[in-house]
């Protein structure tokens, strides 16, 4: 059987920038890294969604004149933004135990970025902050009602 190499492009971003990187923390602190943003399009705005069945959030790029559209503002210096998006925590009543990482993020057919609240695993590295540091903790549920 004949093999059917394909070769891998090296790229010019570092493996850690390579993914879509999204937190969300108990305020309602939406934070995108910048490949996450850049995939979106780089918006100035985001309409944010929320799917009660599935208990999904949605992030939908907009303009800023849009009703009930949320600025994306700057996070860091490495090119992150974020989303106050506390309006969502208790609107929907989300209980988020501490900050959590959405690592099966994805961006649908109609430019939707997805997050699931049904996979979103604690983020490791807020749970190994100094001030969180607790080492009989048990892994808390994400819940909606």
């Amino acid at each position: 059987m004949r093999a059917e190499w394909e070769e891998c492009p090296r790229g010019d971003i570092g493996a850690q920038y390579a993914g879509i990187y999204v937190t969300m923390n108990t305020s309602g602190v939406i934070a995108l890294g910048r490949v996450a943003h850049e995939m979106l399009g780089a918006p100035r705005a985001l309409l944010l969604l929320f799917d009660r069945t599935n208990r999904r959030i949605g992030l939908k790029p907009t303009a800023t004149g849009i009703r009930n559209a949320y600025p994306v503002l700057v996070s860091n210096s490495a090119g992150g933004k974020k989303i106050n998006a506390f309006r969502l925590i208790r609107e929907y009543r989300i209980d988020l135990p501490q900050t959590v990482r959405f690592y099966d993020a994805e961006i649908d057919d109609d430019g939707i970025l997805r997050l699931d609240l049904r996979t979103a695993k604690l983020c490791p590295r807020a749970a190994s902050h100094w001030r969180k540091r607790d080492k009989d903790q048990k892994t808390p549920a994400v819940t909606c009602q």
